[in-house]
């Protein structure tokens, strides 16, 4: 599997600040003077997923898109852009900003585990099986969650990126332009999202790059509809359909709603699924006294939970699905990336090459065309 670095190219890397030098509430402190001092220069991107003492620093705060989104419209004397998420996710700012601004990842190690069961290497071999064994044209698609190789990748064979808010939308363009299609890295937004577009379970196969041919055999490829990759959210993977029972035989009156990255078995088992945004708006409209289980990050869960307290919003799951590789932002990387900035010598600035970012930024125009 390739290096999560490989289309990166790092400015430097340093170890986070010892607590021997810092205790927690002064790390926090110098973080609050150095943010101040720094004003407009710098802005603080927050993903959903991030603790509250991350998010307590930050400017604007949304899922991956959304923040890279909000980069893009920073004005000139913003210089900087902290994007304390994951790897895919400040590589995407870095694309949509074209290079005005200089986006740092506080831990080059915040990595994503969905984004790295795909790389283009697998990616390449596995096109050049499904297309020689395919009678008609494969569309590719890609969840935003993703290395930029492979964003790429799509962009040069005529796909496009989607999120989980837009799946439905840019799935339903991908099956009309052409016979099949091919769906990475995530197999259960695919699955989902196709299943509830019509298409049966029967017409899916999953393409395992760990296998010889993905484990497909080329009568399997011709007779598919949908070729989903062999990749998921380990968060996600933590809600199961027992979990859904035991709750319901507690308490049938709660309102299960996850994310689709959960399995097909979890989606299809709960009152609803849909995207964080969906998660977040539909709580957020729920009159008061609604009682919800959310089968998401637990982060995020927590964070609702706190914001509506006229609500009762509990996990899904008895146990703490946490997105780890986002855990690995913290004040104390945090604090060393301002204090590089403040002494004119940025570090872990994430920069996209000139080709990648050309045909990955093909693929979300057609994204942003289609919805």
């Amino acid at each position: 599997m390739e290096n999560i670095f490989d289309t990166l190219t790092p400015s430097g890397h340093t170890a986070p600040i010892s607590e021997g030098e810092l205790s927690d509430e002064q790390v926090l402190e110098e973080l609050f003077s150095i943010k101040k001092r720094l004003g407009n220069r710098v802005t603080v991107l927050g993903h959903h997923y991030q603790q509250d003492d991350v998010i307590s620093f930050a400017d604007i705060t949304g899922d991956s898109l959304e923040l890279a989104r909000h980069a893009a419209k920073l004005s000139e004397e913003t210089e900087f852009v902290i994007f304390c998420g994951v790897h895919f996710m400040a590589e995407t700012a870095d694309m949509l900003t074209l290079g005005t601004k200089k986006v740092i990842l506080p831990d080059l190690r915040a990595g994503c585990s969905m984004a790295d069961m795909a790389n283009r290497i697998d990616i390449d071999r596995a096109w050049n099986f499904l297309t020689a064994h395919s009678q008609g044209k494969i569309t590719p698609i890609t969840y935003i969650n993703c290395a930029a190789s492979l964003k790429s990748f799509v962009g040069e064979n005529g796909g496009a990126i989607c999120t989980s808010s837009n799946a439905e939308k840019v799935i339903t363009w991908g099956l009309n332009q052409g016979e099949k299609l091919l769906f990475f890295p995530d197999q259960h937004l695919g699955r989902n999202t196709c299943f509830k577009l019509g298409i049966p379970l029967s017409e899916m196969v999953v393409y395992d790059p760990r296998k010889q041919n993905g484990g497909l055999t080329p009568e399997q490829v011709k007779s598919a509809k949908v070729i989903l990759w062999y990749g998921y959210c380990s968060v996600h993977q933590g809600f199961n359909v027992d979990q859904i029972k035991a709750l319901r035989k507690k308490e049938a009156d709660r309102t299960i709603i996850v994310h689709p990255e959960c399995s097909f078995e979890v989606v299809q088992n709960s009152d609803l699924a849909g995207s964080t945004s969906f998660i977040i708006n539909h709580i957020q409209q729920a009159p008061a006294g609604s009682k919800f289980a959310v089968g998401t990050e637990i982060n995020l869960v927590n964070r609702l939970a706190q914001k509506f307290k006229d609500k009762d919003i509990q996990s899904l799951s008895p146990y703490q699905c946490l997105c780890t590789t986002m855990y690995r932002i913290r004040p104390r990387w945090m604090l060393e990336s301002f204090r590089a900035i403040e002494n004119n010598q940025a570090i872990n600035i994430i920069r996209v090459d000139a080709e990648t970012r050309k045909w990955s930024l093909k693929a979300l125009e057609r994204m942003l065309e289609i919805v």
